[in-house]
């Protein structure tokens, strides 16, 4: 008598949302390899001024998909903290949107459009690319090595690139918006510099003075934090596999 097959059992939660992670991090790790091939084969093809045709619309969007990141970290699906996230977010979302989609002429012919989509698009490809590998449990040294060490370069170069821009686009907006460019321009350095902010840190909006407040220097601080505990954790086990040898 033939044996019954059985029924394969149902995803629970845990799964369904790993499930659900995995594809939303290999579809993102896609679509910022299709921009950073885009810019870095169009640069010595046509130059860097015609990088927007090519690529402008489609990182706006391959950007605003990023807003899912934002109720992933609200929803507990990640341990992302949701300041971190939602300040990471909102920033791209204002250059692409606010900034080169509104003044193309002042933003799109400038080097520094092409350095930001640079910066941008490597740095979320090997990031999506290690939260796929994390979420299946075996995460190479390598990536893990360029997720926490390649943001020293690309994040300066992409933050300065993006100050750039909101310069540029503050000289064409005229008044009121001129004032408004270089209010937001102001928020990207300060971080802890502006007392407020630091503040809101000591006041505990945020599980430490990384978590909270406004600027690059929060960003780049926190991506600081993450790399030293990563590190941490690396050593220790290569030195418990040591031990047991």
């Amino acid at each position: 008598m033939a044996q019954e097959r059985r029924a394969p059992a149902p995803l629970n939660r845990s799964d369904l949302t790993k499930e659900y992670l995995s594809a939303y991090n290999s579809v993102s790790a896609l679509l910022w390899l299709s921009v950073f091939g885009r810019v870095v084969l169009l640069i010595p093809i046509a130059g860097y001024q015609r990088i927007y045709e090519a690529a402008g619309d489609f990182t706006k969007w391959t950007q605003t998909l990023a807003i899912l990141e934002i109720i992933h970290s609200a929803a507990g699906l990640v341990r992302s903290p949701l300041p971190t996230t939602a300040l990471q977010v909102s920033s791209r979302l204002l250059v692409v949107w606010a900034v080169v989609h509104q003044f193309p002429a002042a933003t799109t012919s400038s080097p520094f459009y092409a350095s930001m989509l640079i910066a941008w698009s490597a740095t979320e490809v090997v990031r999506y690319i290690y939260f796929v590998l994390n979420l299946k449990g075996s995460v190479p040294g390598f990536v893990t090595w360029l997720r926490y060490n390649m943001f020293y370069v690309l994040y300066p170069v992409g933050i300065t690139s993006e100050c750039v821009l909101i310069w540029r686009a503050s000289e064409e907006a005229g008044e009121p918006w001129k004032w408004v460019a270089w209010g937001v321009l102001g928020l990207y350095v300060p971080g802890r510099f502006i007392p407020s902010f630091s503040h809101l840190a000591e006041k505990g909006l945020g599980k430490n003075a990384d978590d909270c407040g406004a600027g690059s220097y929060v960003l780049y601080t926190y991506m600081i934090a993450q790399r030293r505990k990563v590190m941490k954790g690396k050593q220790a086990e290569r030195r418990n596999r040591a031990a047991t040898q």
